[in-house]
């Protein structure tokens, strides 16, 4: 019975005499081969049985650009002269020709900053805005040049500056000699500029005369004090009216009215004010402009203390009551005591 072979046009049957132990060569894969030189360049390696990190140890480069080789990938590459080394390297490692496989990658992935050659039988045209620029240029020059004659010969028209005769000149000259100017009084000479005299700290010079010591300054000025009121002398400055209301010249500091004792201290004049606490901690120090004024707390055992007593006039509940006596002064002392009660009436047994 004839072997139906259906389709096949030839077919060749293989009995076991045909069979042969020999190993069949098989060619490795060329540069030639795949879409692009990376296709090739993998199917080499596949075929040499080696990884991408194998290739990454023998070219030393990294397994990720390998990687990008092989995949046409080539915005994961650095610029294209390093590209080509890597390419370059990879074919040599791999047994293939290193150029041949730059050739396949440039015509695969030709340059795009390179120079293009122009098509042939194209003929070239200039930019047709040239040929307006330029006109546009020769018209600007043209104007300037035909504006500047034009200047010149309004000049050259003008008639010529008229000229006084020498005698009338003469005779003016002689009329402006003869004449006489009248002058008038002086002025007064300026007035000079006054400046302040210059701000003296108070007790400085009693200070001084003494040593430098400041009790014996504060002694000398207790006792010069005094001989002024012996012999009546009162210093303006050291008058005030008692029972005046506070007026605010400046700015307030310490406690708030809320959690004011009533007692406020207010400066005439610029001097330094510190409080103490009872255990002599300092709570403030400050320099006070005159018109400013420090609100003493509800606290116990406060000390004012100040280096110019008379500077400071001491308000309670918003009157003036008095003034500084003291360098250090408690707070307690400067609230007035409160007036003693009436006994009540006795009343009458039924």
């Amino acid at each position: 019975m004839p072997l139906d072979t259906g389709n096949v046009r030839r077919l060749h049957l293989v009995t076991d005499a045909d069979v042969d132990d020999t190993p069949i060569a098989v060619a490795q894969p060329s540069l030639d081969e795949g879409a692009d030189i990376g296709l090739a360049l993998k199917a080499a390696r596949e075929f040499r049985g080696l990884t991408t990190q194998d290739v990454a140890d023998g070219t030393r480069i990294r397994q990720s650009y390998i990687e990008a080789i092989e995949d046409m990938r080539l915005d994961d590459l650095p610029s294209r002269p390093f590209t080509i080394g890597y390419v370059r390297a990879y074919a040599g490692l791999l047994g293939l020709d290193a150029e041949a496989a730059v050739a396949r990658f440039k015509q695969d992935s030709p340059d795009e900053g390179a120079e293009l050659r122009a098509p042939v039988g194209v003929r070239r045209e200039r930019d047709p805005r040239l040929a307006l620029i330029f006109a546009g240029g020769l018209l600007v020059v043209g104007a300037i040049l035909l504006w500047n004659v034009a200047q010149r010969a309004i000049t050259k028209e003008e008639p010529p500056p008229q000229v006084a005769p020498a005698a009338v000149s003469t005779q003016v000259q002689s009329h402006a000699s003869n004449s006489q100017v009248a002058l008038g009084s002086p002025l007064p000479a300026p007035v000079e500029s006054t400046t302040p005299d210059p701000y003296k700290t108070p007790g400085l010079d009693d200070a001084a005369a003494n040593g430098g010591s400041v009790d014996a300054a504060n002694a000398a000025s207790k006792a010069r004090a005094a001989a002024d009121a012996k012999a009546g002398v009162v210093d303006p400055a050291s008058q005030f009216v008692v029972g005046s209301p506070f007026k605010l010249k400046g700015q307030v500091l310490g406690a708030t009215p809320a959690e004011a004792s009533g007692v406020l201290i207010q400066a005439r004049k610029a001097g330094s004010l510190t409080v103490r606490r009872a255990d002599g901690t300092i709570q403030m120090t400050r320099w006070l402009s005159a018109g400013d004024a420090y609100r003493a707390p509800r606290a116990p055992g406060l000390i004012l203390d100040v280096v110019e007593p008379s500077l400071f006039d001491v308000y309670y509940n918003g009157r003036l009551t008095s003034r500084l006596t003291s360098n250090q002064t408690p707070v307690a002392k400067l609230i007035p005591a409160a007036p003693a009660a009436a006994p009540a009436a006795a009343t009458p047994q039924p």
